[in-house]
């Protein structure tokens, strides 16, 4: 997420902040800035800009400010589009206290009422103001005991680093579900949200806790919990180089995005499950649930691996809201004429929020005057600002070209929009409940699919030599064949179909020999009888076959040549299972034939362009 930079010590140079920063580019973000204090002058200078660091360094270096402390921060929107007016720092009415945020505050909303009654005044779209206001109301001459006070009255999440002009001599963060860390090094203690911006300055750190705010002096600090007892830490040494940790200690961004999905899939769902009710509840879509209630027909627009995940959520849509669904590759659709009328709605699905195509067939739709939907990844992106209402992944910013956590948390935001719709017409409550019931298990599942990383690592060393490979499944794991075949592609550049098992005998069985290795995807649900006939037609014809099935089906280790297991879930959600060991698959084969996974020939994160 957002990279967080603090420094206090004797140096006033906030260069020092700039190239920490940079450290913490990787990790995503569409804005930046930076506050300085400085006491000789009573006042903290401000600098923010869109877009890259090096935007921040050019106004810096014209500026010339000087000082200590300063914090800086990289911002990936979450509330309010990329602009000055939102990036980070923010401060209160006076403009003596600033800060920056990483996380969400849920409860913004109710607390800038509040506060504006009490007669603040705010000048962004953004939830982090508001803590800079709620400091304020609680602020006597006590910084520590100011912020400790206001996130008493904050739900939500954050890691945070508050400077004031009233005590000019500290720096106050703390950390609720968002990492921080802090080096000391003699006089000059560095913070921030990566060890990577750390390493420069020292490798002795503090990672602080969820609950604890800690006050940091020049080569001097106390750590405190929210009831305001002293917390004792230990100093760890990090032996990681810088860029390992901008990488979590991880060789590559793929691998780190594919091993954060059970983090993802948490941020995804997060306050938006009501298992009580049997129900959800989706904020981006409130205000045309009455539209929504009178749908005939939904047409999902996509483009690569999120059509995949439209066409999962084809299946969810069609069996539980009784709703038609048609999933359109957005780059055919925008040339098409469609038969659209009033009760259709567009749904569009992107994780950069601006895709081309998409974006083209979101126009379409308004056009003809129906509803658009968006599920993006991208706070304030084109496809988030131009849609009617829509749902935010908040899975985080993704840096592997090949998207891997992004797809799990849309096929997780599609079974959301599915419980939704379906509970406005004949969905029950006990069919609501159990299905939002298995969400809720997701993360915990997804961490016993990950255990298989070792086994999945020698399947691929095994057939990493292969030429082709064909990927096959059935109802909801059809598009899932596709999307293994696809993560192979573009990651080892090795050629991969992916086809309906259905399909076998119409044509791709021709290939079929014991230089043709095919993954199957099997899991033990409605049409599993069916797969394996197909997986049995495969083995005749001396096919190596890769199975992937459901844990304790152990009959078909007796035809498969590899079988990896998942866990046991309803049959709509197997997909969020199935496709990891898929993505891992095609990241191992990938690193063991020497290409850059992170950054594949030819592609690019976000398609701009037709």
């Amino acid at each position: 997420m957002c990279g967080i930079v603090g420094y206090i010590g004797n140096k006033k140079d906030p260069l020092i902040g700039i190239e920490a920063l940079k450290r913490l580019e990787y990790r995503g973000y569409d804005s930046a800035g930076m506050a300085v204090l400085n006491k000789e002058k009573n006042r903290v200078f401000a600098l923010k800009s869109v877009g890259k660091i090096s935007n921040l360094e050019e106004k810096f270096q014209k500026n010339k400010i000087e000082g200590a402390p300063f914090i800086l921060h990289t911002r990936w929107a979450t509330h309010g589009a990329p602009s000055e007016k939102n990036a980070h720092p923010h401060c209160d009415c006076k403009k003596r206290i600033w800060i920056v945020h990483n996380g969400i505050v849920e409860n913004y909303k109710e607390l800038k009422e509040f506060l504006i009654k009490r007669g603040h005044k705010f000048s962004s779209e953004t939830d982090t103001e508001v803590l800079a206001h709620l400091i304020e109301e609680f602020f006597q001459k006590d910084l520590k005991e100011a912020v400790r006070k206001a996130l008493s009255k904050v739900k939500g999440t954050y890691a945070l680093l508050v400077i004031s002009l009233d005590d000019p001599d500290t720096i106050v963060a703390a950390r609720n579900s968002s990492p921080l860390a802090i080096a000391v090094n003699n006089d000059e203690i560095v913070v921030a949200s990566d060890a990577a911006a750390l390493l420069s300055h020292s490798k002795r750190v503090i990672f602080l806790d969820d609950g604890e705010i800690a006050v940091l002096k020049k080569g001097d600090f106390s750590i405190f919990d929210l009831k305001n007892k002293i917390k004792e830490k230990e100093l760890v040494e990090i032996d990681w180089d810088v860029e390992e940790a901008q990488k979590g200690g991880y060789p590559h961004f793929m691998l780190k995005e594919i091993m954060e999905q059970p983090e993802s899939l948490i941020d995804s769902q997060r306050g938006r499950t009501l298992p009580e009710e049997g129900n959800v509840k989706l904020g981006g879509l409130e205000d045309v649930k009455n539209e929504l209630r009178k749908l005939k027909r939904i047409i999902i627009v996509a483009c690569g691996t999120a059509c995949h995940a439209g066409l999962v959520g084809e299946y969810m849509l069609e069996e539980y809201a009784s709703i038609p669904v048609e999933v359109e590759y957005a780059s055919e659709f925008r040339y098409r004429k469609p038969v659209i009328d009033k009760n259709t709605a567009i749904l569009a699905i992107s994780q950069s929020g601006e895709t081309a195509d998409t974006l083209a067939a979101v126009r379409e739709g308004k056009e003809k005057g129906v509803l658009t939907l968006g599920i993006v990844n991208t706070v304030g992106s084109t496809i988030a600002r131009e849609t009617d209402a829509g749902v935010y992944n908040h899975c985080g910013p993704e840096i592997g070209v090949a998207s891997t956590k992004a797809f799990t948390s849309q096929l997780e935001i599609l079974a959301l929009i599915t419980v939704l719709l379906g509970r406005q017409r004949e969905m029950s409550f006990v069919m609501g409940k159990r299905i939002v019931q298995e969400i809720i298990k997701l993360p915990s599942l997804v961490k016993k699919v990950l255990k298989n990383q070792n086994q999945i690592k020698n399947i691929a060393k095994k057939y990493k030599d292969y030429s082709n490979f064909l990927f096959i499944g059935r109802k909801y794991n059809f598009p899932i064949a596709l999307e293994g075949a696809l993560k192979l592609k573009e990651i080892s550049y090795i050629h991969s179909e992916g086809y309906g098992a259905g399909e076998m005998k119409h044509g791709p069985i021709a290939l079929i020999d014991e230089n043709f290795p095919t993954v199957a995807i099997a899991p033990k649900d409605s049409v599993y009888e069916k797969m394996v006939s197909n997986i049995e037609e495969i083995k005749a014809r001396k096919g190596p076959l890769i199975v992937i099935t459901t844990e304790g089906n152990e009959k078909i280790k007796k035809i498969a040549n590899e079988t990896i297991f998942i866990p046991k879930t309803l049959e709509m959600l197997t997909p969020i299972l199935s496709v990891i060991p898929l993505q891992l698959f095609a990241y191992y084969v990938g690193t063991m034939k020497g290409y850059d996974v992170d950054k594949p020939r030819n592609l690019a994160k976000s398609v701009t362009v037709e």
